[in-house]
């Protein structure tokens, strides 16, 4: 059972998104109740940069990144790189790069993403930022990449989010210096791997998030997400590890705060 007196933090949602404008500041409010303290809003390309800062601007618990994410890659232009340089070094709430990475089940065009991912990845090793990774159906592309450059030694940290894989994949994650973070799908009945995962992770290398607008948690599938559903991720957790809520909510916030210096 959830403890209200936990506090809890969604590493990555997006209510930024239109189907929040009707009701944000009741999805606040219920956030709020529920115990979360702080949650980072995942920027998919650069348009939405002034809008999220204003959220954040709002509501004070909130962080941000700046990047391109592997979908979006026609929002990349030449100047890009510049562009979120500038908004991470001209803000002190934008704690990551991201969400970039690595989308062979929707896409197709691998070089496409791996060209606007490179340069994105370089730049959170030059500002000291960690990354926030979308990898799905490229697990063994994606490693290639950190592996490269963990060989270089300019690999940045970072979380490989709304985690989908299985174990053998997330050791070698883990073994690059990556966190785990789990999402929504965690909840869900069938996701055999990613039950067996959460029960693997170290308890220092996992966080917890929602996704929002996407991937609601059992018992809201097929709803909007929005970020106080971040604790039915960490009942889930807590039941698949045999630890408390408390336990788990304190882990995780204890872990997004120090790879993303969070409030």
């Amino acid at each position: 059972m959830s403890d209200s007196k936990s506090s809890i933090i969604d590493s990555h949602c997006h209510i930024v998104f239109s189907n929040f404008n009707e009701d944000r500041d009741e999805v606040a409010e219920r956030w709020r109740t529920q115990g979360v303290k702080a949650l980072l809003h995942a920027c998919v390309e650069p348009s939405e940069i002034p809008a999220i800062k204003l959220m954040a601007d709002q509501f004070q618990e909130m962080r941000y990144s700046v990047g391109v994410h592997p979908l979006d890659v026609h929002h990349w232009k030449p100047g890009t790189k510049n562009i979120l340089k500038k908004a991470a070094q001209d803000d002190s709430r934008v704690v990551a790069i991201g969400e970039l990475g690595l989308d062979l089940f929707k896409a197709d065009n691998l070089s496409e993403q791996l060209s606007i991912l490179i340069p994105q990845l370089n730049l959170a090793f030059e500002l000291n930022l960690p990354v926030i990774v979308h990898c799905r159906d490229a697990a063994t592309e994606m490693l290639e990449v950190f592996s490269q450059l963990s060989q270089d030694s300019s690999c940045p940290k970072g979380v490989m989010h709304c985690w989908s894989g299985n174990v053998k994949q997330m050791r070698e994650f883990l073994s690059l210096g990556f966190h785990i973070s789990f999402s929504g799908n965690v909840t869900f009945k069938n996701a055999i791997d990613i039950h067996e995962c959460a029960k693997e992770v170290p308890s220092s290398r996992f966080l917890v998030e929602t996704d929002s607008p996407f991937l609601s948690p059992v018992p809201h599938r097929g709803k909007r997400n929005e970020p106080s559903f971040v604790k039915h991720v960490v009942e889930k957790i807590s039941d698949l590890r045999g630890e408390s809520f408390s336990e788990i909510a304190e882990k995780t916030t204890q872990n997004a705060r120090e790879l993303f210096g969070l409030p």
